[in-house]
């Protein structure tokens, strides 16, 4: 049986990817300068091992979480993967010094997050392995 598409199913499947956007768009950049950004990591107090070892942590989050955002039969599990990179990044670049317009733009970014949590809708995107297991179906 499949599900409606309906406009409020539209309107949240693009208000996912929107959201994720940002966090997409962060990725190439953490590794292309690799170095840089895990300079900026140590510049923090953090061990230099382990700002290497939490920036590739940080991009397979982003990118992980980006997805499962989008395309995950739920979202809340890439919603609290952005959460768990967001609310700490945000506390150590922008609070200490608190940097006024980076972390007001993250704690719009946490709120987003936080209704996608609350809001999920299952089954709002495509979820494959439904589409598989109907397909395998007809096939039977």
């Amino acid at each position: 049986m499949s599900t409606p598409i309906t406009p409020n199913r539209i309107v949240d499947f693009l208000g996912r990817v929107f959201l994720a956007a940002v966090f997409v768009n962060a990725a190439p950049g953490k590794i292309i300068d690799f170095a840089g950004n895990a300079a900026r990591i140590a510049s923090k107090g953090i061990p230099e091992p382990l700002a290497n070892l939490l920036l590739l942590a940080a991009i397979l989050v982003l990118i992980v979480g980006s997805v499962l955002l989008v395309f995950g039969g739920d979202t809340i599990l890439g919603a609290s993967l952005l959460l768990v990179f967001l609310v700490p990044t945000t506390l150590i670049f922008h609070a200490f010094p608190f940097e006024t317009i980076p972390f007001l733009m993250n704690l719009a970014l946490i709120g987003a997050l936080m209704l996608a949590i609350s809001r999920s809708t299952a089954n709002a995107a495509p979820n494959f392995r439904q589409v598989r297991a109907k397909a395998f179906d007809r096939d039977s």
